[in-house]
């Protein structure tokens, strides 16, 4: 499923009204209709129930006009409160207006005082609200009545059910400028939009719903470069396993990571490339840590490297070592809990320049690359940089807050500035190419905030370079499968080996999803 920015889903629905003829009233209706029929799910009845529906001046309003007729007509005790400038109603909401004054929906408008005043004593008694109050279009700050309007209406603690997006949530950004609807259910129009995804505004969704509202579907997915990475997708990312594979066939993967104090990033990330699929995993350490990895890893090969300071690798004798190591492998992860050296980041700066093997940079590898992030255009081959949003900002000079501005966008610059696979770990994760496509996963949860998570993320992706050619893709799906599988045993108590031990279940669900 494509996801789609605020200016793209209005150009979509222009295009459905102006170049297929498709009744821009037609399509309210139906957007109503949806919203209606997620209240109804949520309440079980309507009959007798009373449901305030809060209607801005736009066409969000407009949908929610509708939503309120069919609640009336299914037997619900409606009241519409109209916020906004009259003048800015379109033909459609005008159109739907009139149907629910000639039914005898009660409709007050909120500019004096007393409409105020009812509209509070409404919602003490409603079971629910509709809130057709803004939509895609808004972005930075609302009017004061907008926002007196949306305090009011959380205050209530009632059942939100917004339109489209909640009030208050900037579609493109998920920035929630000073407040907005706490829906429990959102009903997205057409697609999904990155603010139902991206935290603050995540918080407020709810239940997301997503219907085509009758668009045609070509719309949909022409020239959107924003995808979901869902069960659809997934399926679709893992090539079914041959009977005559072999150990060397199936990828070989060479782990450069761990140091004093963090030989657990180490064998967490060489664990979880081979316990995603691949053959053979050489997990290189500082020759005085040999005997500690021999104890912790039995299925991981480890291959000892020399060190100028005990248990820290560095040094010419140590980056030509790896050279001529990575030659016998497919691919290169490098940097989970590797440390940060003087020595070991002019290391790893060396290496990831000069060697030429698909490379996975982690934690103290991106580190290396602070105020450097140009570099990484030399690479021989494009690498993958598996940061989190403080890593990532740290990489290009910026800060979380600023990145969080415009995050889907700032990441896809930053792909493409440094010709590099960003996969952005924050509450969703965000996959950037250097070409401009950008793939968002909603999956997984809390519990996963857990040190040696994204070891485990590195090493996933990792041990899918030899198997699919979307490796960061499914690595994100699965890592964040495994995580959810986890949390139905651990919930917020999961630790990384609980996910690193339910990666091979969620393999088996993408086999589910493939039916073989």
């Amino acid at each position: 499923m494509k996801v789609a920015m605020a200016k793209q889903m209005h150009e979509i629905d222009d295009a459905a009204i102006n170049q297929y003829g498709l009744p821009e009233i037609a399509l309210m209706e139906s957007a109503g209709h949806r919203v209606f029929e997620a209240t109804l799910k949520i309440l079980g009845n309507v009959d007798t129930k009373t449901i305030c529906v809060l209607a801005g001046s736009g066409n969000n309003g407009g949908d929610a006009l509708v939503t309120a007729r069919y609640l009336f007509n299914r037997g619900a005790k409606v009241k519409v409160f109209l916020l906004g400038n009259k003048n800015h109603r379109t033909d459609s909401f005008n159109v739907q207006m009139k149907i629910l004054r000639e039914i005898g929906i009660e409709i007050l408008q909120l500019e004096t005082d007393r409409a105020w005043e009812r509209l509070q004593v409404a919602l003490k008694f409603t079971d629910a609200i509709i809130d057709g109050v803004l939509g895609t279009g808004f972005f930075g700050e609302m009017r004061p009545t907008t926002l007196k309007l949306i305090r009011i209406a959380n205050a209530a603690n009632k059942k939100i059910i917004s339109v489209d997006i909640p009030s208050g949530v900037a579609a493109d950004t998920g920035e929630v400028a000073e407040a907005a609807m706490n829906a429990v259910c959102t009903v997205s129009l057409g697609l999904p939009k990155p603010g139902h995804f991206i935290c603050p505004g995540a918080k407020y969704v709810g239940k997301l719903i997503v219907d085509d509202i009758g668009l045609p579907s070509d719309l949909l997915t022409e020239d959107i470069h924003q995808t979901l990475i869902d069960d659809d997708l997934a399926k679709t990312l893992l090539p079914a396993r041959a009977r005559d594979v072999h150990k060397g066939s199936c990828g070989k993967i060479l782990v450069i990571a761990g140091s004093r104090g963090m030989t657990g990033a180490a064998c967490l990330a060489s664990m979880a490339a081979l316990k995603i699929g691949a053959g053979i995993v050489t997990l290189t350490i500082p020759e005085s840590l040999n005997d500690l990895y021999e104890v912790k890893l039995t299925e991981v090969m480890t291959a000892t490297l020399p060190e100028n300071k005990i248990g820290i690798i560095g040094g010419q004798n140590a980056l030509e070592t790896l050279f001529k190591l990575a030659e016998k492998f497919d691919a290169v992860l490098i940097g989970s809990g590797l440390g940060r050296d003087a020595e070991t980041l002019e290391l790893v700066r060396k290496f990831v320049l000069d060697v030429d093997k698909p490379l996975i940079l982690d934690a103290d590898a991106i580190f290396a690359f602070n105020s450097k992030a140009d570099d990484l255009k030399k690479c021989k081959q494009i690498p993958i940089l598996t940061p989190h949003l403080g890593e990532l900002a740290m990489l290009v000079n910026s800060s979380i807050n600023e990145l969080r501005k415009s995050l889907v966008l700032n990441v896809k610059k930053i792909a493409q500035d440094c010709r590099a696979i960003i996969v952005a770990k924050s509450e969703c994760t965000i996959v950037a190419y250097p070409n401009g496509e950008i793939f968002i996963s909603a999956l997984g949860n809390s519990g996963m905030a857990t040190a040696g998570s994204g070891d485990v993320l590195a090493g996933t992706i990792a041990g899918l370079m030899k198997l699919t050619p979307f490796a960061p893709l499914a690595g994100v799906y699965l890592h964040s499968t495994a995580g959810n599988f986890a949390a139905e045993k651990n919930s917020e108590g999961l630790i990384a080996s609980d996910i690193l031990e339910n990666l091979p279940l969620a393999v088996k669900k993408i086999r589910t999803l493939q039916n073989f």
